[in-house]
């Protein structure tokens, strides 16, 4: 519960510096921080059922996983219609707030990823692909600081996107 909660959190910081600053990226993680929180509280709901209905728990989670990855889309699309690059300082400390928060849920779930099958193995995969995400963040700030240019911070929000579908297939595949 101790994931959840930090994710629920982060994604009150992240989503609003998001819509403040108008970073794709932060659109998409914090919107993933949301995915994240949720996937948590049903993994610790779940983890006392069956296996057979765990599976059916993780096959609903990799649809789920999908979720931030349509997010990112459509603030891709609206990135390109209003083309002004984000805040490159707060894009770049939110994103490292982000890695903080991200890295202690992957270290946490590093622990139980093996049991309980897809379940855990779907909060595991989110908290590693966001730890990625949030390197990349912090990146696409340094280059957006240098270059004053929409693209760093529309191509991390648009890898979000790739990084989210790829687990969400994963997890799939696991519950199957």
């Amino acid at each position: 519960m101790l994931v959840a909660a930090l994710n629920l959190a982060y994604f009150g910081v992240e989503f609003t510096v998001a819509l403040a600053i108008g970073s794709v990226s932060l659109f998409a993680d914090g919107v993933d921080f949301l995915e994240d929180a949720s996937v948590s509280f049903l993994i610790a709901v779940a983890l006392g059922w069956s296996a057979a209905r765990r599976a059916r728990v993780g096959m609903v989670l990799a649809g789920v996983l999908l979720v931030p990855a349509l997010a990112a889309l459509w603030a891709a699309v609206t990135k390109l219609v209003s083309p002004a690059p984000p805040a490159p300082v707060p894009l770049t400390l939110t994103g490292a707030g982000a890695l903080v928060v991200n890295l202690s849920c992957a270290l946490m779930l590093a622990r139980v990823r093996a049991h309980a099958g897809s379940l855990t193995r779907a909060a595991f995969l989110s908290a590693r692909n966001d730890v990625a995400a949030n390197l990349a963040i912090i990146g696409a700030g340094f280059v957006t600081a240098s270059t004053q240019s929409i693209w760093p911070d529309l191509v991390v929000g648009l890898g979000i996107v790739g990084m989210n579908a790829g687990a969400a297939r994963e997890v799939w595949l696991a519950a199957r």
